[in-house]
């Protein structure tokens, strides 16, 4: 059975001819076509699901300007290893309890301020997930010089990691900057 098997195969190596079936050609068209393959012509019956689509150079925003409008249009902006929910690592972790302490005393302060009419404004952040793109793991590390995980940006400026924001929290220093955030917001709206 074995020589039998090795037989054919040569038989089909030294024939060197196509196999001919009918669609063959335009499936392995379509197929190459899909793989980002380009080929010779212009095949009429290839559905346009199936041709290359080339993308323009200008079409998407590089990694550093998807960061330099996170940090614009973020007061706080966090790059961490996972999510607030559920950080992918200790320094993350600590970044996203210190912020959540102050979300959590705002919260506490507009419920008491709500209730004698007075104003306040919020404090809040938002993140990306740089385990998720490593091309934004890799850009953020570039943008701001700095070598680690979690990095934070506060008013468009780095602060830092999570060793600084600890001794920033500690100190109130971080509590000051972040109520500068909030009247800026307050200013703006």
């Amino acid at each position: 059975m074995l020589s039998a098997c090795r037989a054919a195969a040569a038989t089909l190596r030294l024939s060197r001819a196509p196999i001919s079936h009918p669609g063959a050609g335009a499936a392995w068209t379509q197929l190459g076509q899909r793989a980002g393959m380009k080929t010779a012509g212009d095949d009429t019956d290839t559905h346009d699901d199936f041709k290359p689509v080339v993308k323009a150079e200008n079409a998407t925003l590089s990694v550093q300007e998807h960061i330099e409008r996170d940090i614009k249009d973020n007061r706080v902006m966090v790059y961490m290893k996972g999510v607030p929910e559920a950080p992918q690592c200790g320094f993350s972790a600590m970044v996203v309890r210190i912020l959540q302490e102050y979300v959590e005393r705002h919260l506490v302060l507009t419920a008491l301020v709500v209730s004698c009419d007075m104003s306040t404004s919020g404090v809040s952040y938002n993140s990306r997930n740089v385990l998720a793109d490593p091309q934004l793991r890799d850009g953020i590390k570039q943008f701001s010089r700095w070598p680690t995980i979690p990095q934070v940006f506060i008013n468009g400026e780095f602060v830092g990691g999570s060793d600084i924001l600890i001794s920033m929290h500690r100190s109130g220093e971080l509590e000051s900057l972040l109520k500068e955030t909030s009247a800026k917001d307050t200013k703006e709206t």
